[in-house]
């Protein structure tokens, strides 16, 4: 049954795309204190379906919404299993993935991305995983679990792509805050902001070109450790430039924004996935908002000083009551 104390997830301005289907979202759920058996069969009691095991470190769900990969992180039990001696595929190995996991190494649960109308499918797949004893991101110093949202973006040309980057690049400090993100993964090198040289340059071109889109962000941004991370979207329109830049194979093309900033604290009961979606949608709201944004570019503009740059608590606390004057939260 769906936990009502849960918050529903709120629609963009933007719903459709450019064929005129609704926009999907995905979600990536990273926690501790399961092991993948019992993070699988958590998966499955909340949402239903039938699961199959993939590997020692993977399992899927095969449900009529698409399929939910449940997986182990495989990089740091490969790094674990040879500390030990344990060979992958033999018994130590799979010791090893039962028993790491549970204390350190994060459990994933990747969902298919999902029509926005569908997405209160999900809700009852939280209360499921944390009254089987899923932890997030309060419980590790060390992993820094996280959600990662992944939003289809309404129409693959510049005009909207420059819209969505402007809009994220100007409230990043102010989503930091408004996440609360957790002291452990803001010291962590995978949620990296823009460089405030990247954000001015954002707000300066006002009209770029694809052209002019690629190469700033390839300049300032060569790497998938970003808050906002762009490359799977921008290899969905040219892969090959991409590549050329950053030659890493977990690049996955996809017309999705890959927004990596939420905590996972899925260990809260008043907490859920529509939690970090909703603050995403204040990017949203501003993106649809062309006049708007150029206000607030224009007054990020006017805050920069000479080596100095912008005061980020000041502007911090513009942005909150920005927001709130123009009835955007």
């Amino acid at each position: 049954m769906m936990d009502t104390r849960e918050p529903a997830f709120k629609m963009p301005p933007v719903r459709e795309t450019a064929r005129g289907s609704l926009r999907r979202v995905g979600f990536e759920l990273e926690f501790s204190g399961l092991t993948l058996q019992a993070a699988a069969e958590a998966v499955a009691a909340a949402l239903g379906g039938e699961l199959e095991q993939d590997s020692a470190a993977e399992m899927s769900l095969n449900h009529e919404h698409g399929r939910f990969n449940i997986e182990i992180d495989w990089d740091f039990l490969k790094r674990r299993a040879a500390e030990t001696g344990a060979k992958e595929g033999g018994d130590g190995w799979l010791d090893l993935l039962s028993q790491v996991a549970v204390l350190v190494v994060p459990v994933e649960v990747v969902c298919p991305p999902l029509p926005l109308d569908q997405l209160a499918t999900l809700q009852p797949l939280v209360p499921a995983l944390r009254d089987a004893g899923a932890r997030g991101t309060e419980e590790s110093l060390i992993a820094a679990y996280g959600v990662h949202i992944n939003a289809e973006i309404p129409r693959l040309d510049a005009t909207t792509l420059i819209a969505y980057l402007r809009a994220f690049a100007l409230l990043q400090w102010w989503l930091v805050d408004a996440h609360k993100v957790d002291i452990a993964r803001r010291a962590s090198p995978y949620i990296d902001l823009y460089p405030e040289a990247y954000v001015r340059l954002l707000c300066e071109h006002t009209h770029p070109s694809m052209d002019d889109i690629f190469t700033d962000y390839l300049q300032h941004n060569a790497s998938r450790n970003r808050a906002l991370d762009l490359l799977p979207l921008l290899a969905e329109i040219d892969e090959q430039r991409v590549r050329r830049t950053i030659d890493d194979p977990r690049i996955k093309p996809r017309p999705a924004f890959h927004y990596r900033l939420p905590n996972c604290q899925i260990e809260k009961s008043d907490w859920s996935l529509a939690s970090g979606w909703n603050t995403w949608c204040v990017v949203e709201a501003l993106a649809a908002q062309p006049e708007l944004q150029a206000a607030l570019g224009e007054e990020f503009l006017s805050r920069s000083q000479p080596l100095l740059g912008v005061n980020r608590s000041k502007w911090i606390e513009f942005v909150e009551q920005w927001l709130n004057d123009h009835a955007l939260v």
